[in-house]
């Protein structure tokens, strides 16, 4: 079986009030096209919820209402359901989101069509490393499911770009990138072994930056005393990113071939982000199928990765 772990969808009604592309809206059409392609299953959800990732003046992603965000995974739900030989799906949350946030969210992800969480990679400009993210990861945890790490609507350096396509090629890939890397630094990842992490856009840059964090991690600044930590024990922050899976969502096959040098193949599962990317599928399935791998880690990166991580026998 292929499974795409990276496709998106949204709530009909929010096409009567945003704009976004079309595609989000059309699932017949994106299972019929991926059915062609030879992808047999598709995990699917929201980076925002019932939210937008066109940029809208006053349009803040983590202030809707509880209520919203619930009728948003109802959908969802009814969706998958629908689609179930085809469709599994993510819960989305705000990872710094209050109590009954992280509550509903919990109560959302045990409900039947949903196999992983997704949240963004910043929010606001704060990283997923800070101590606010503390309590999703224990509830992540506690729950056993993958986390779809996905570039926020507004990501770090927004402003700084200025031009929207460049947000979106750039920006939000530089999110990931440093996302996963102070999850690794700051050791995040290594508190919590539970909780499996995913990282879409091949991780970013992430497979080419083991070496500087590790040399981050021992490197002395001259200040005052105290100004500097010192050099924590234990492994090196490149040790934990053999522990995250990168997703194939790419347009570079380079970065395919360092993301295997960096996690292997058990590490890599085949990604789309379509919709609403325009790349076509086969162009993801042609850089796979390309890798310079035994036939059987190209079939665990395509599919077998994917079954055994988000327990999709299991789940049928």
């Amino acid at each position: 079986m292929v499974v795409d772990v990276h496709g998106h969808v949204t709530h009909p009604d929010l096409f009567k009030m945003l704009p976004m592309p079309a595609s989000l809206a059309d699932i017949d059409g994106m299972l019929e096209t991926k059915a062609a392609a030879g992808i047999d299953m598709t995990i699917v959800g929201s980076p925002v919820g019932f939210g937008t990732m066109v940029p809208i003046p006053g349009q803040d992603n983590y202030a809707q209402p509880l209520d919203r965000l619930k009728s948003f995974h109802d959908w969802l739900a009814e969706t998958v359901a629908a689609h179930r030989d085809s469709m599994r799906a993510y819960a989305y949350t705000n990872p710094f989101g209050p109590e009954e946030e992280l509550a509903q969210t919990a109560a959302t992800a045990r409900e039947d069509g949903f196999v992983g969480l997704i949240v963004n990679t910043s929010v606001k400009g704060e990283y997923l490393h800070s101590e606010r993210a503390g309590p999703f990861f224990e509830m992540a945890g506690e729950l056993g499911m993958p986390v779809f790490l996905h570039p926020p609507a507004a990501p770090v350096g927004t402003e700084a770009m200025g031009d929207f396509r460049l947000v979106t090629h750039v920006a939000r890939f530089n999110d990931v990138t440093s996302c996963v890397a102070l999850l690794a630094f700051s050791g995040v990842l290594a508190r919590h072994p539970e909780v499996e992490i995913v990282a879409p856009m091949a991780g970013g840059a992430i497979s080419l930056l083991a070496e500087r964090l590790d040399l981050a991690a021992t490197e002395r600044v001259p200040g005052p005393p105290g100004s500097t930590p010192d050099a924590p024990p234990g492994p090196p922050p490149s040790a934990a990113l053999g522990r995250v899976d990168l997703d194939t969502s790419t347009s570079n096959a380079g970065a395919l071939r360092a993301d295997l040098a960096l996690v292997g193949p058990d590490r890599m599962l085949f990604g789309t982000d379509s919709p609403p990317s325009t790349v076509p599928v086969e162009k993801g399935l042609e850089m796979v199928r390309e890798l310079d791998v035994p036939e059987a880690d190209r079939q665990a990166i395509l599919g077998g990765n994917a079954e055994r991580l988000f327990e999709l026998a299991e789940s049928t």
